[in-house]
């Protein structure tokens, strides 16, 4: 019986709408699942390749679960922009793996969805077995920080398709030098999507208040108590070689308190790696399976 792709909802804790994309093996053997929290802007299709590649796992396949918070993708927005934030956030995730059964998984976070699992490693140890950092960590570059503002504060929607796709790769094309035309496209449609004829972005743009006060005078505080209440968990992470959000530095920082931490560089990819690539997705799967071993 081949796996199975479902779309699920469920309900936050104030009662709005929020949605998850499972990928359900025929089989799991007692593999632990996965829950993927996507970036600031990003949805349950940001990994929809490495999902596909982890329920199919020829030795262990495994449930596969990405979560689109509120405000993202097929969720309800919050009329309340001040709720877009970290701990809120937290708790969406939590209520969609209340509602599916999850009591422990291992956690692959892309920067924002990063700083949830740790959050959740901390304040909800017993769910989190494992944690896969992409290009997240305690301190965070404020060129990255500040690039990130200004595109997610942007007020104008592309036209049509081709101008959704110039505008990510006028965006993103330095830091993913590799991609095709067709890369290209995917990525725009990742982004956007049309309603009634038009393109709308896949997030509410009232997630710009994520940013508000901070720049390079408000730096936000650095993270390394909620790194270090990970200690005693597997920890991956994935850095972009092209990375402006965590840096060289960065890294070295989080090795020297965790020298255990399994390191994957992807030297032609930035801000954050796509987790698309078969040597990444191979060391994900490595990683899981140790986390298997060691519940």
């Amino acid at each position: 019986m081949p796996s199975a792709v479902r779309d699920i909802y469920c309900r936050s804790s104030e009662g709005l709408k929020l949605h998850a994309r499972e990928h359900a093996p025929a089989q799991a053997d007692g593999a632990l699942p996965v829950l993927c929290l996507p970036g600031l802007t990003r949805t349950t299709d940001d990994f929809d390749v490495l999902a596909a590649a982890l329920v199919n796992d020829a030795t262990t396949p495994r449930r596969v679960v990405s979560i689109d918070y509120r405000g993202r993708g097929l969720s309800d927005f919050d009329p309340d922009p001040a709720k877009y934030a970290v701990p809120v956030e937290a708790g969406d995730v939590q209520a969609v793996a209340a509602s599916l059964g999850i009591e422990k998984a291992i956690l692959i976070g892309t920067s924002r969805g990063g700083m949830i699992s740790m959050l959740l490693a901390s304040t909800q140890p017993a769910l989190v077995v494992g944690v896969v950092l992409n290009d997240v960590g305690p301190a965070l570059e404020m060129s990255g920080l500040v690039r990130i503002k200004e595109y997610v504060g942007r007020s104008t929607l592309p036209a049509n398709w081709d101008e959704a796709v110039a505008a990510v790769k006028e965006l993103f094309a330095r830091d993913f030098p590799k991609l095709s035309d067709a890369d290209w496209s995917a990525w725009a449609r990742r982004g956007y999507h049309d309603r009634a004829g038009a393109l709308a972005r896949t997030h509410d743009a009232a997630l710009k208040v994520a940013f508000e006060g901070i720049d390079p005078a408000n730096p936000p505080p650095p993270a390394w108590k909620l790194f270090d209440k990970m200690a005693g968990k597997p920890l991956m992470l994935i850095h972009g070689g092209r990375s402006d959000l965590l840096s060289a530095q960065g890294v070295a920082d989080m090795m020297a308190r965790r020298p255990d931490i399994d390191l994957v560089e992807v030297p032609e990819e930035g801000h954050a790696p796509l987790l698309a690539d078969e040597p990444t997705i191979s060391r994900i799967a490595a990683f899981c399976a140790r986390c298997d071993g060691g519940r």
